[in-house]
């Protein structure tokens, strides 16, 4: 892994201190509100554009931060501490919309979207998931057809973050053959334009401050050069995307791992039962013991997807490793926490009934827990050892 000098690990501590304090004073007080009424808080949001956090790998000449993976990281596991909901959406306005722009789109693109998205006058989202195609993207029923120097394009997006909210979407189409995995291309189109529409908000288990709405497309019209990239290239361009979007979510992951293992411990040293707390029982201390042994480890994995992210290495394995691992945590910690706090761990009036509620999408989203050790088992057997 890199070594990192004093100086920049003074700067992500600064950096990590300004997101805490954020989610304290801004997220915090609002939580279980949000939760409850399932609002998206867009003002929030951009007031994190504000802050620089929606635009965190954003090159400075975009308006951008300009920051690493490793900063990514600390700050979405600080506000995943609080809430698992806002770093979702923070996660997924970076790494997948402005993500995807960054990395695809050519410099007329960039100029146009990538300083909206990263200061939070936009929102951004990204299509790729259906009805009826999840981990089988292949299969995906939304088509785009050319038409002279545009394409008509017709289909639903589902289980998007944003859906409804986002300003642009950067959409996944097919322009191809079924199961050609060079027959789908990628498009930003904005709201606003004819034929695109917001369908149903999902009723959700957790995350339920987090926006998830179908997108719908009725003879959408779209000029040739809101393609992302090449045509064809769209499928090819997500999977690299999910790369790195995976990192998001283990970080995400190690946020909500860390928010219900230390809402633990506090709980587990205040709590008294047969005269003393239960942190002095052996079936309790194990559990923190063993909570925070697999949350060190995660954030391990976790950071050094990250180091080969920022090296400009390949990293399919590394990330889905970290994604995998994290998010299994994130859920194990979680299901513990309730576990210590007893009854009361199953009430609203205390933080870990929404970790874990928060917490079973980390093992699903941006690929299932079933497609990344299909993926981590690829790369083994290709030689990636």
């Amino acid at each position: 892994m890199t070594v990192q000098t004093d100086a920049f690990l003074e700067n992500l501590q600064m950096i990590e201190q300004s997101a805490k304090d954020f989610a304290e004073n801004h997220i915090r007080p609002h939580v279980m509100e949000w939760d409850e009424a399932q609002h998206f808080p867009v003002e929030t949001m951009k007031e994190l554009g504000k802050l620089g956090f929606l635009g965190i790998l954003v090159p400075e000449e975009y308006n951008g931060s300009g920051l690493g993976y490793q900063e990514y990281i600390s700050i979405l596991t600080e506000i995943g501490k609080v809430c698992g909901s806002v770093g979702l959406s923070v996660a997924a306005h970076n790494s997948l919309c402005t993500g995807h722009i960054m990395a695809f789109g050519n410099e007329e693109q960039k100029k146009k979207y990538l300083p909206k998205l990263a200061t939070g006058e936009w929102i951004g989202a990204w299509g790729l998931t259906e009805p009826n195609t999840g981990s089988d993207a292949g299969r995906m029923k939304c088509v785009a057809v050319k038409e002279g120097d545009h394409y008509i394009l017709n289909g639903a997006k589902n289980f998007i973050t944003h859906g409804k909210s986002g300003d642009v979407a950067v959409v996944i189409a097919r322009t191809g053959e079924l199961l050609d995995s060079h027959g789908m291309t990628a498009f930003v189109i904005e709201r606003g334009t004819p034929g695109f529409e917001a369908g149903k908000k999902e009723n959700k288990l957790g995350m339920r401050a987090s926006e998830t709405a179908e997108m719908i497309f009725s003879d959408c019209k779209i000029h040739e050069s809101q393609i992302l990239g090449n045509v064809g290239d769209g499928f090819i361009q997500s999977m690299k995307i999910l790369d790195g979007g995976r990192i998001s979510i283990a970080a995400l992951s190690l946020g909500i791992a860390k928010g219900a293992y230390e809402a633990s411990v506090k709980y587990a040293q205040e709590r008294e039962q047969f005269g003393k707390p239960i942190a002095s029982f052996q079936a309790i201390s194990f559990k923190l013991a063993d909570m925070s042994t697999k949350i060190q480890a995660a954030e391990l994995l976790t950071r050094r997807a990250a180091d080969f992210k920022n090296a400009g290495k390949k990293m399919t394995k590394e990330g889905a490793m970290a994604k995998l691992y994290a998010s299994e945590v994130a859920v194990e910690c979680a299901n513990e926490g309730v576990q210590i706090f007893g009854g009361y761990g199953f009430t609203k009036d205390f933080p870990v009934e929404k970790f874990y509620r928060d917490a079973k999408l980390l093992t699903i989203g941006e690929g299932t827990s079933e497609i990344q050790k299909l993926v981590i088992s690829r790369e083994i057997l290709k030689g990636n050892v």
